[in-house]
């Protein structure tokens, strides 16, 4: 009967190893806290898109993000954090939701919203963002400032 346990357990422990040697190792995850300040007023949430693609910027109807998350406003200020990121290049998109319809609002062509983009201080015909540029590698958790941009 002992030899037959010691068999089985040595069967088991052999088993478990090589299944667990063709498992791909987890990536490592991030935290990305993003804040935002100087909004014009206190009205709606703050919207954060976070984005993984190349060419999934630019993205009016919010349809290509990676992740997405609603934050409050206090004092003109909002700030969220995504959790668990693995490691990679990503851009952010953050939209002054002031009537918390979740996309951009436009006047004639440009936003009535104010909207804003990792690595972006001011926006225009000339400056228009795409992933390419707004985008940043996140390799350790990481704090970011976007400025939102009213026209």
């Amino acid at each position: 009967m002992k030899v037959k346990t010691c068999i089985r357990i040595s069967i088991a422990l052999t088993l478990s190893f090589m299944f667990s040697s063709f498992t791909k190792p987890s990536p490592e995850m991030y935290s990305l806290t993003i804040h935002v300040k100087n909004l014009r007023n206190e009205k709606g949430v703050v919207q954060f898109a976070l984005y993984n693609k190349d060419g999934s910027i630019p993205d009016e109807g919010y349809k290509k993000f990676y992740k997405i998350l609603k934050g409050e406003i206090v004092n003109k200020s909002s700030t969220i954090t995504f959790n668990n990121i693995p490691a990679g290049k990503y851009a952010v998109n953050v939209l002054h939701d002031e009537n918390r319809n979740g996309k951009i609002d436009k006047g004639f062509i440009v936003p009535v919203e104010g909207i804003g983009f990792s690595n972006y201080s001011s926006l225009g015909l000339k400056n228009r963002p795409d992933f390419s540029k707004s985008s940043f590698d996140l390799k350790e958790n990481k704090s970011l400032n976007v400025k939102v941009i009213y026209f």
